[in-house]
């Protein structure tokens, strides 16, 4: 049975770098904005152990600690952050229709989307235990690859991403073991070849990885299989990079919002953060599969913020 119904200005769906942002210039431009912050509060930034990347901190920062000072700068401006997350809306009609934890029914003039993307993991209890210590393995080598400059280290992924940041790590690390579950690259042929071409990466196929390797909470190596021979050894490695890809968290809005192939939020005009729906915006990484960073997640964010102000004022709200 659903509560009364509320009404507000604007609903702001995600709580990472682009959530906060979005609060933060919604809330000084008197949209009264509401922020729910999801099943993750602080979004993918609070399994980073360091930020040294953003703007503003010349001596870094944790990522958990980020989200709660710009958790403190939303609110500073009377944004009403909740816990709870969107299982269910409905943008069919004028009114932006959204339900929370399946029972709380909010209409809303204008809807910012900041519901982010997860990173795929393999799923080991290893792999697991010492993403949580922050002791060597990231999803993220553009963002943590600086802590392992002159070490060895391995990246699991054969798309073009994983590519990439095997070429980025391979930039400052020692040498880069690349493991590749089958025998061939899925990645493009110019972006494969480039890694072939690297002298000091190692590619590793039909390779699946069975254990990370590690003490006292830091990662020390890896433990593969060769699945065609069936052969095991171990790599040593002081950082483990996991780049299968991302997931982004859209699938409630596959019925309205247009997606490309992978889910992501489709913008309906370039260079602006508008949906295919008036009324409705999207920020950060829930749209984002080139760069996500928390930098551009918070530009992104700020860029929602402002066309649902002139959105609002174009409706004579």
């Amino acid at each position: 049975m659903s509560e009364e119904i509320e009404k507000v200005k604007c609903l702001i769906i995600g709580s990472g770098p682009a959530g906060y942002t979005a609060a933060i210039y919604a809330a000084r431009a008197n949209m009264s904005p509401v922020l729910y912050q999801g099943m993750q509060p602080g979004g993918q930034l609070t399994t980073t152990n360091e930020v040294e990347n953003f703007p503003g901190y010349p001596d870094g920062v944790t990522g958990p600690e980020m989200m709660i000072q710009l958790q403190a700068q939303a609110e500073r401006f009377n944004t009403d952050i909740r816990d709870g997350w969107v299982t269910k809306v409905d943008f069919s009609g004028d009114v932006h229709k959204v339900w929370v934890n399946e029972t709380k029914e909010i209409h809303a003039d204008t809807i910012i989307i900041s519901t982010g993307a997860s990173a795929k993991y393999l799923g080991l209890d290893s792999e697991q235990h010492y993403l949580k210590a922050g002791g060597g393995v990231s999803a993220c080598a553009i963002c943590d690859g600086f802590f392992y400059r002159g070490q060895e280290t391995v990246i699991v992924g054969a798309g073009d991403s994983a590519c990439e940041e095997a070429h980025y790590l391979s930039n400052i690390c020692k040498k880069v073991t690349m493991l590749v579950r089958r025998d061939e690259f899925r990645a493009s042929k110019i972006m494969a070849e480039r890694v072939k071409k690297t002298p000091n990466i190692e590619i590793l196929y039909n390779t699946d990885t069975v254990e990370v390797l590690g003490e006292n909470d830091l990662v020390t190596g890896v433990k593969v299989k060769n699945n065609k021979t069936g052969e095991e050894k171990v790599i040593p490695c002081t950082g483990f990079f996991v780049a299968i890809g991302h997931t982004p968290n859209t699938e409630i809005f596959k019925d309205y919002i247009n997606l490309d192939e992978a889910g992501y939020i489709k913008y309906a005009e370039p260079g602006t953060a508008k949906t295919n729906v008036p009324g409705v915006f999207v920020s950060g990484d829930a749209a984002d599969k080139t760069y996500r960073q928390a930098i551009t997640a918070a530009g992104t964010g700020c860029m929602a913020a402002l066309e649902a102000e002139r959105y609002l004022a174009a409706k004579g709200h």
